[in-house]
């Protein structure tokens, strides 16, 4: 829809900064479908998330409507770290070939497996894949153990060995790794991550919650790349990213109040 009004620019896809990563927990498959075909646009990435991927019932089909929607897949971490329990991951590495994904995740959020580990494990599928590694882990009490200089010094180690991005945990709940317990936005994390070098378009932060989302946009822009989006918010993500919503519109359009409206 054509409007009069002055908007945060958007790229058009394929992006590589302003990204929205959607994740699917098990929808319908018509519900699936619907959702793509509408917001094809708006979605970069979907992640079929933890092990969904094993049940869903129609999984080939909705791969199918992804790639003829032009968005990119990929599934989720958990997948990849139970992988590598049952000493499989040659396995995982050919049924994501099989899949035809161009993206694959490699965590370590419940596997007790070092940074250095898993940042082998990214250097290993770099080579046919663009590789997401995740930091930061999905149990409270271990990501309490990780300072914020550790989430920088894991971020620089995996990107070193080859990730496309990296993603910083929050779970699909929004509720541990980058984000508190209350849902808001760890700042120590998010201020060591980026004084350390790594830019915002390097990072792809896992925002499930409105809270994390507005607070992300407000500080890093429209074009940050969010992630774990509920496919049911995809128009209100956009909304915050455009201004459109309250919750961001006078940190993105100051200029007509006359005055920083950012702080």
């Amino acid at each position: 829809m054509r409007t009069h009004l002055e908007l945060p620019e958007r790229s058009c896809k394929p992006r590589e900064t302003g990204l929205t990563m959607v994740i699917d927990s098990g929808l319908p498959l018509h519900a699936f479908t619907d959702v793509v075909s509408t917001w094809a646009s708006q979605i970069d990435l979907v992640k079929f998330g933890w092990g969904t991927a094993v049940v869903s019932p129609h999984l080939d089909t909705k791969l199918a409507v992804l790639r003829d929607a032009e968005v990119d897949y990929f599934f989720g971490g958990t997948l990849f770290e139970l992988h590598l329990l049952q000493n499989r991951f040659d396995d995982y590495r050919r049924w994501c070939s099989q899949a035809r994904c161009r993206y694959v995740e490699v965590s370590n959020g419940t596997l007790p497996i070092s940074n250095t580990e898993k940042a082998a494990y990214v250097r290993k599928l770099a080579a046919d894949f663009r590789v997401l590694s995740e930091v930061g882990f999905k149990q409270p009490d271990r990501d309490a153990t990780l300072h914020p200089q550790d989430w920088a010094r894991c971020a620089h180690e995996d990107m070193d060995a080859g990730a496309a991005l990296v993603i910083t945990e929050s779970r699909e709940s929004g509720t541990t790794g980058l984000a508190n317990a209350d849902g808001t936005l760890r700042p120590d994390v998010l201020a060591a991550l980026l004084d350390s070098g790594l830019r915002p378009e390097q990072l792809l932060f896992e925002a499930p919650t409105k809270t994390m989302q507005t607070q992300l946009v407000r500080r890093l822009g429209p074009d940050v790349n969010l992630g774990n989006i509920a496919p049911h918010d995809i128009a209100a993500v956009e909304t915050l990213r455009l201004g459109l919503r309250a919750d961001t519109m006078l940190h993105l359009h100051s200029r007509e109040l006359g005055r920083d409206a950012t702080a």
